[in-house]
């Protein structure tokens, strides 16, 4: 089964390369507003070449690890903090609501008056856009811990950080995968906005370079790139993660 549905995906995938293709060639758009495939391709294999792309996918991936355990981290204690502390809850809780709701890309002004055209900016930027879906998930997930089981862990001897490692995160865990696959999204969009305005090295420098220049393959290229390691991160790492918590837990 697994089988198919990876060669109905390289099959999707080919389709829409030869769509693309025959629609480039058909001459209905210069190649300056829509280029072909093998352009992209080309412009790709040049950036390659210099290896200023892969020092842009570093770049960027070195943000976006940072920025990522930084929110992971606060996401957890704070998100711990709300479901133990009823006053947290109440107060930190409703900030966190209204502050989730702010787009990733409206911390870049803020983040550049404190921390002026640095890696330091653009990893705010990625951290503060992750950290709120990582403490509303381990928020919801320590909440829906049976109290029984706190109650005999607490029986048995565990309290402080003993009872949190050892009850609270573990019970949370699969709640707060979802936070982490959440935070991962918020975060590589929050890194790639960052780069673009900051005009800073990276992936997103790269896509605002080939926006001045006008060389719309290069754009389209280093879109490909981002979604691929999207699609990457997304099946490789959080996808076999979360089917094994799941199988581990019983959920699956």
């Amino acid at each position: 089964m697994a089988k198919n549905y990876t060669a109905h995906r390289i099959a999707f995938y080919i389709g829409i390369i030869a769509v693309w293709q025959i629609t480039a060639m058909s001459g209905l758009w210069p190649d300056n507003v829509f280029p072909s495939p093998y352009e992209v391709a080309e412009d790709l294999a040049y950036g390659a070449s210099d290896a200023s792309l892969f020092y842009g996918i570093a770049t960027s991936m070195w943000r976006l690890a940072v920025g990522l355990a930084i929110a992971i981290a606060g996401g957890i204690v704070l998100g711990i903090f709300m479901a133990r502390v009823e006053v947290v809850n109440q107060t930190v809780g409703s900030l966190v609501l209204g502050l989730q709701s702010i787009p990733s890309i409206a911390w870049v002004p803020l983040a550049i008056l404190w921390f002026g055209l640095t890696d330091g900016g653009i990893i705010f930027v990625t951290a503060i856009g992750a950290i709120f879906a990582v403490t509303i998930n381990t928020y919801t997930g320590v909440k829906n811990i049976n109290p029984h089981f706190i109650e005999a862990a607490r029986n048995m001897g565990a309290k402080g950080s003993q009872l949190v490692t050892a009850v609270l995160i573990p019970a949370a865990f699969p709640y707060m995968i979802s936070g982490f696959k959440q935070g991962w999204a918020f975060a590589w969009r929050g890194v790639i906005g960052a780069e673009i305005l900051f005009s800073f090295l990276g992936l997103g420098f790269l896509l605002n370079a080939g926006r001045s220049l006008n060389d719309v393959s290069q754009v389209i290229g280093i879109m490909l790139v981002i979604m691929g390691i999207g699609l990457v991160v997304d099946g490789v790492v959080f996808k076999k993660l979360e089917d094994k918590v799941m199988s581990r837990w019983g959920l699956r």
